[in-house]
């Protein structure tokens, strides 16, 4: 399916300028992901977890974690959820910085395995100002100020319960719900609304450069390891998942020369997706981390948000 043209962006916003602050948080974090490369070469079995979830990369992850006033946001709260397992996550909850219109939506964010939520506030900045909504950035366990270690099991009690918080919070009741993952967000993001589209307040999903699953990746970028994936205990069954989700509509962002996910994985996956309504998406030179800062990528979200959701 050939791109259409992006739709022009509301006039007086200023895309590239943001666009920078989130590149220069997001070139650190790309690093860690070639560790997939290393566990396929052989890696212990026990030290899987270490490179699938690179929490400590870049060094100072875990306690240098930028806030949203860190780039002018005045109205978020820093928060601490508890888990139903006993963790504590950190999470920012974002509300629109324009008071006149109340806001109709809140996105769910799920970022990449790298990094904490605050190298992607710039990401949550630009969604709130160009679509007047509310951003609710859950930190897994283990990564920035959250407790625990992170598993595929544990990721995926974390982003249940972001969900529920959204749903139980006075504030939020009757916004429309949009989950938003990059990478292995977008493994998480999948495995939440497969689980949850029935409840009916999921009205949209948006998937940025994810791939199939972790077995299916990694031959992908280490071709010689594909006798060794059956090691693989950390398993994000997407290309099972994502199929399963049939009334969410599915926004596809694929970068054509993303590094680490080969872009034939979210093909695929858009070929495997059974919603009724979804949209196909490419920036030709968009690469894992920087897909976000591509002409149109923002446009691209407005107008699937307000033609699925707001419509």
């Amino acid at each position: 399916m050939a791109d259409a043209p992006p739709p022009q962006p509301p006039s007086g916003w200023n895309f590239a300028a943001m666009a920078g602050n989130v590149v220069q948080f997001l070139r650190l974090p790309v690093l860690a992901s070639g560790g997939l490369a290393v566990l396929a070469s052989g890696m212990l079995y026990f030290k899987q977890n270490e490179l699938i979830y690179p929490r400590n990369i870049p060094v100072d992850a875990r306690t240098n974690v930028p806030k949203p006033s860190d780039f002018g946001m005045a109205d978020f709260e820093d928060l601490r959820i508890p888990t139903p397992d006993g963790e504590v996550l950190s999470a920012y909850f974002i509300r629109p910085s324009n008071k006149k219109i109340k806001p109709k939506v809140t996105i769910l964010m799920f970022h990449g395995n790298a990094g904490n939520i605050g190298h992607r506030v710039p990401i949550a900045h630009m969604m709130e100002q160009e679509l007047n909504c509310n951003v609710f950035m859950l930190e897994y366990r283990g990564y920035g100020f959250s407790t625990g270690t992170p598993d595929e099991q544990g990721l995926k009690i974390d982003a249940q319960t972001g969900l529920d918080y959204i749903r139980q919070r006075a504030e939020l009741q009757g916004t429309k719900i949009v989950i938003h993952g990059q990478s292995l967000g977008g493994a998480v993001a999948i495995d939440l609304v497969a689980k949850n589209q029935k409840e009916g307040d999921i009205k949209a999903l948006l998937l940025e450069n994810t791939f199939l699953s972790i077995r299916k990746l990694i031959p992908s970028i280490f071709p010689a390891a594909k006798y060794v994936t059956r090691l693989c205990h950390q398993n994000w069954l997407s290309d099972e998942m994502l199929p399963k989700i049939t009334t969410v509509p599915i926004l596809f962002l694929s970068g054509l020369k993303d590094e680490i996910i080969p872009p034939d994985h979210m093909v695929r996956l858009y070929k495997l997706a059974k919603s009724t309504d979804c949209v196909w998406r490419t920036f030709p030179n968009g690469q894992h981390n920087d897909t976000v800062a591509e002409p149109g990528y923002f446009e691209y979200i407005h107008a699937f948000i307000v033609e699925e959701v707001l419509d």
